[in-house]
């Protein structure tokens, strides 16, 4: 063997791994697998933090749609019964929660 030549040695493991088989709804307990999409799920989370009476809780619920969109109503109904006597009512209902909305199929 020539100095320059450099001898590979491979060394194959085999490890366990986790793979995610399933996400359900913590609500009705329906996959939120879609077909050809992957897993499609809101969450709804908490992490409450000293002073709160919850302190060192933290909360994760996942979410179908159907399940995430009716909580979602849920918390727009409540947002308008606690506002719906002030002098300038929120009226953004509809946005309600809405950081981002995708612009795909937007003509340009």
């Amino acid at each position: 063997m020539s100095p320059l030549e450099v001898l590979f040695v491979k060394h194959i493991v085999v490890l366990p791994s986790e793979t995610v088989a399933d996400i359900t709804c913590d609500v009705c307990c329906q996959s939120t697998h879609v077909e050809g999409h992957g897993f499609q799920f809101g969450t709804l989370q908490a992490h409450w933090g000293y002073g709160s009476k919850h302190d060192g809780e933290r909360y994760e619920v996942h979410l179908c749609e159907a399940c995430f969109f009716g909580a979602l109503s849920g918390l727009r109904r409540e947002r308008m019964v606690n506002t719906m006597f002030d002098e300038n009512p929120d009226r953004a209902d509809d946005e309600f929660g809405l950081v981002q909305r995708s612009e795909f199929w937007k003509d340009n």
